[in-house]
């Protein structure tokens, strides 16, 4: 029980760590100044060039992908436990305590969650999928509910894994919440004809 407060407790403030943020400012910019103002490694890409975009979406991925990894394939955490554990990261980078609870839409910790968990098949669906449906629909929300559509169908099929539907499950919850303002219907007025 110990063992999985504190996982879960490290889980959070690893992926809280605003690697996005702190990247960027190495290169004196600000990825909360461009784009949707979130501070996450896209915009850290905008605002600060590839090599800081690269930089920032390796270290949001590494930093779930590391405690998740450690409690799954080395310390065997499994149950309800374990699926808190796994989202915990996401969490932390969605809420930082270091950004006054703001933060970023969870997306390359998400990755991160699942390399953790099953090192690289879901992963390369999971990439495979958001590729895919951003380059088609270049809307980050609808491309997020299609892939995590997709992941669920793989995980139905080739992991049928109860931990991993509770994984996927959380991660739906959050992932879409995070996004809502992409599903938002615009209204036309009068003044924007």
């Amino acid at each position: 029980m110990l063992t999985d407060i504190l996982f879960f407790l490290f889980a959070f403030l690893l992926g809280a760590l605003p690697f996005s943020v702190w990247m960027a400012q190495l290169a004196g910019k600000d990825p909360r100044a461009v784009g949707d103002h979130n501070p996450g490694a896209t915009n850290a890409l905008k605002a600060g060039g590839k090599w800081v975009g690269l930089a920032a979406l390796m270290l949001d991925v590494s930093k779930a992908a590391a405690p998740v990894g450690l409690a799954y394939q080395v310390f065997g955490l499994r149950g309800p436990a374990m699926a808190a554990i796994a989202l915990a990261p996401m969490l932390g980078h969605a809420y930082s305590p270091f950004l006054r609870f703001r933060g970023g839409k969870a997306l390359a910790t998400a990755l991160g969650v699942w390399i953790g968990l099953t090192w690289w098949d879901v992963p390369l669906v999971a990439l495979a999928g958001i590729t895919f449906w951003y380059w088609l629909l270049k809307r980050s929300g609808w491309a997020v509910l299609l892939t995590l559509t997709g992941m669920g169908a793989y995980l139905f099929f080739f992991r049928p894994e109860p931990l991993f539907w509770g994984v996927w499950g959380l991660q739906v919850v959050l992932l879409l919440w995070k996004h809502r303002m992409d599903f938002a219907i615009r209204r036309v007025t009068s003044s924007s004809l």
